[in-house]
């Protein structure tokens, strides 16, 4: 994890059951309830966090429709607080810290990187306020301490099916290239590794780059020389419709495949010369036909006019986890909220359902998709 040691300190490990804070705090302003989001509405992912946010505000639009929270014998209503912090970690510290200190929220959602999850969960964690990420897969976010949930699948759960999908395509000497700046990246990259060698696969080059480089055809060069059947690719979408389009100039035109981190409209703008033959697990798809899905799909569209991506349904599911477990605790009360939010079971989310494990991630299923026309397309749902 890169983050300073001093701030490490701030977290306290494997605690069972959620811990006392300050009964005097209110939490509420207005008569609503206040809640803190903070995520990367600028910056290198600003797609990631426009689409979870819009899917947070959309799912807290229609919570206060309805009057808002179920509390005693009233309703109470919701306010998002939101800090940009603008895809950097630093960042992501300093927007926790003022949601907790200056603005008083009960609860924090955010963030969809993993890095910044893990900057941001210290804070949380220190200051015993519970935080949901929407998308963080490295399993480490929630190794922060008991404060600290998910609502997505981990990396030790994608980084196994990505492995199993490529020996089901019968691709037996993959290539990968991991962005060693982010923890996501390696995490993934190291769990895809490990099933991927212990199913008999062989990993033929392995190549690393860092966020932000523009240019990646030396490691590519080198991948393309070792003649691997595909390459596995644990990206963000920002460095890779780059990497792509390097990779099919240099007439290396084997499939790529990669994670979550792929899924962005500007992942879906490639040319199809760019993206054909290239795969990527999400946490669902649009074309999906699940009633669940396709009815959020329509309430999105109708809202933003756009088909919503996986972080954007991932917000929305967010925002109402954290409004069941503020009305199942029976007050705004953090500590009460945290143990709500453990208790979580088969909460009828609109990207499945979803259940606390032990370890406070969700128990949530996963696609595998290829982008047609622009469009992603569903090729396997798989299971936990």
């Amino acid at each position: 994890m890169r983050i300073g040691c001093a701030l490490m300190l701030l977290a306290v490990m494997g605690l069972a059951g959620c811990k006392d804070r300050d009964a005097s705090q209110s939490y509420v302003k207005d008569g609503k309830i206040l809640i803190g989001e903070y995520a990367s509405l600028t910056g290198g992912t600003a797609d990631f966090g426009k689409s979870s946010h819009e899917g947070l505000m959309l799912a807290v639009k229609e919570i206060n429709a309805a009057g808002g929270v179920k509390l005693g014998g009233g309703r109470m209503p919701i306010h998002i607080i939101t800090e940009d912090d603008k895809s950097d970690q630093t960042e992501a510290i300093n927007a926790v810290q003022k949601l907790i200190s200056r603005d008083k929220v009960v609860a924090i959602i955010g963030e969809v990187a993993s890095s910044r999850s893990m900057a941001g969960a210290q804070v949380c964690q220190k200051e015993k306020i519970p935080m949901l990420s929407p998308a963080s897969t490295n399993p480490d976010v929630t190794k922060t301490g008991d404060y600290i949930f998910r609502i997505c699948f981990t990396d030790a759960f994608q980084g196994p099916v990505l492995a199993t999908f490529a020996q089901k395509q019968e691709w037996k000497r993959v290539a990968v290239i991991t962005d060693i700046a982010q923890d996501y990246s390696k995490g993934l990259s190291g769990a895809f590794k490990q099933k991927f060698y212990a199913d008999g696969g062989e990993i033929v080059a392995e190549e690393n780059y860092k966020t932000d480089d523009p240019d990646f055809r030396a490691q590519l060069l080198k991948l393309k020389a070792a003649n691997p059947d595909a390459v596995f690719l644990p990206g963000y979408y920002t460095e890779v419709g780059l990497i792509l389009k390097q990779a099919r100039e240099m007439d290396f035109d084997v499939p790529f495949f990669g994670g979550d981190g792929w899924d962005s409209s500007a992942t879906l703008a490639l040319p199809e010369n760019i993206i054909k033959d290239c795969y990527f697990a999400n946490h669902y798809s649009a074309d999906d036909q699940r009633e669940h899905v396709q009815a959020f799909v329509k309430k999105y569209e109708a809202e933003y006019n756009r088909t919503p991506d996986a972080m954007a349904i991932l917000g929305y599911d967010a925002g109402r986890v954290m409004a069941d477990a503020i009305e199942r605790a029976g007050k705004v009360d953090p500590k009460a909220i945290c143990n709500a939010l453990t208790d979580t079971d088969n909460f009828p989310g609109a990207s499945g359902f979803i259940t606390m494990d032990k370890d406070r991630n969700a128990h949530k299923p996963l696609v595998i998709v290829a982008v047609e026309n622009g469009k992603s397309v569903t090729k396997d749902t798989i299971e936990p």
